[in-house]
């Protein structure tokens, strides 16, 4: 009401759906337990989230008529995403997911022998893009997980370079001790 006046107003309802599938493995099609479910529209923004279960499937109830992306993402797989059309309910769907590549070892020093700690490895791609930088721990070991399968270049290096400005007179011995230190992350 408006003062004394009833005001009407129009109240239009939008169609929604549900949405329901599963999610795999790509090569064997085995159920993918505990994959992350995340529905969004098409500015980005979350409608609803879930898990799958032990048999890889979800499910969300209610959700706008519209575009829709489905992304998933599951430990030891490649994430992926899916553009749906909701509106009428949607079920039958199967979200595929590839195996996440590991690439791990150790930085050893001279003889092969000695790991150095705080080395840093850096994982670049066929392209020459950066896929990932890691720093050794005290047993040398670095670990890079959820690559796509191809070629890399990985370059490890241990301390910055030092540059110290040094005179040399000729009169007296010059001893010069530079101090290396481990690089900043």
């Amino acid at each position: 009401m408006l003062g004394e006046e009833p005001l009407p107003h129009d109240v239009v309802l939008s169609g929604g759906s549900g949405l329901a599938g599963t999610v795999a493995t790509a090569d064997d099609r085995l159920p993918v337990e505990g994959a992350t479910v995340v529905v969004t529209d098409i500015r980005g923004d979350v409608l609803a989230t879930g898990m799958t279960d032990m048999t890889g499937a979800f499910g969300f109830g209610h959700l706008p008529a519209g575009d829709l992306t489905i992304a998933v993402n599951a430990p030891g797989h490649r994430p992926a995403a899916l553009p749906v059309t909701s509106g009428a309910p949607t079920t039958g769907l199967e979200i595929l997911l590839r195996p996440g590549a590991r690439l791990q070892g150790v930085v050893r020093a001279g003889d092969g022998r000695n790991p150095v700690a705080d080395a840093r490895v850096t994982l670049v791609d066929a392209a020459g893009n950066v896929v990932g930088t890691a720093i050794t721990g005290t047993d040398g070991a670095y670990a890079f997980t959820d690559l796509d399968a191809g070629d890399y270049s990985l370059i490890a290096s241990g301390y910055a370079p030092v540059a110290t400005t040094v005179t040399v007179d000729g009169r007296s011995p010059n001893d010069v001790h530079p101090q290396l230190a481990h690089q900043d992350s």
